[in-house]
């Protein structure tokens, strides 16, 4: 009955996503670290950059605010606040200025109303709480012989695959704004452009991973379902 949690056919579909995953990250940090010695030609720090930003788009009411760890960058549109780490709220490096860009490109996107990212917040509370039942629902599925419980707990998980989904032009699009602003607005020069790019692509590269391991490990139940009723 439980050996299609751990054949060797569910392992193949899902150790390419993981390993994907794994240097996806490794690039982030990479990128990030080689770019974090760059200094940018205007001498701002990620909060200048993100106020600026913010400001020029009319979005005054949004704070700008200092926040632990590494990495750890985010927009909360609850709270209207734009939240960055230490090596970016106070930094002064092409790295820094990118990534603040990058969030006060998601400020920029709820301010506009921009359909996916209105789809993406509405369906987190929903989604949150369903991926929590999947592999109870599996499990259970498993030990009573119930293939509709296992149904339902792939029914729930599709919806976290939908989410990584719907992510991912979320990101893109938040750093295509991120861009323009900073080349629109001269915050930084022509020769940095391309090293902007890059921070922002590898950044971008996470989510297409976090997607890729979503839709295996969707494979991945779907390959348990069939061998539960073999």
């Amino acid at each position: 009955m439980y050996h299609g949690i751990y054949s060797f056919q569910g392992f193949i579909f899902l150790l390419p996503a993981i390993l994907f995953a794994f240097y996806a990250q490794a690039r982030v940090k990479m990128t990030f670290n080689k770019y974090i010695r760059v200094g940018n030609t205007r001498g701002l720090t990620g909060s200048q950059v993100a106020r600026y930003i913010l400001d020029r788009n009319g979005l005054f009411d949004i704070e700008v605010e200092h926040i632990g760890g590494y990495l750890t960058d985010h927009y909360d549109p609850r709270n209207r606040v734009l939240r960055l780490s230490s090596n970016v709220y106070s930094g002064t490096s092409i790295a820094a200025i990118s990534v603040a860009a990058h969030e006060a490109g998601h400020a920029l996107q709820h301010a506009k109303g921009y359909t996916p990212l209105v789809i993406r917040n509405q369906i987190v509370p929903v989604v949150s709480f369903a991926s929590q039942l999947v592999w109870p629902l599996v499990f259970v599925g498993l030990i009573l012989g119930s293939g509709w419980l296992i149904d339902v707990g792939i029914l729930f998980y599709v919806g976290a695959v939908l989410f990584q989904i719907i992510t991912l032009p979320v990101e893109y699009n938040a750093s295509s704004r991120a861009l323009n602003q900073l080349v629109d607005s001269g915050l930084i020069v022509d020769s940095e452009i391309k090293y902007s790019k890059d921070v922002l692509n590898a950044a971008a590269l996470t989510y297409v991973a976090a997607a890729a391991v979503s839709i295996a490990q969707l494979f991945r139940l779907l390959l348990i379902r069939n061998s539960s009723r073999d």
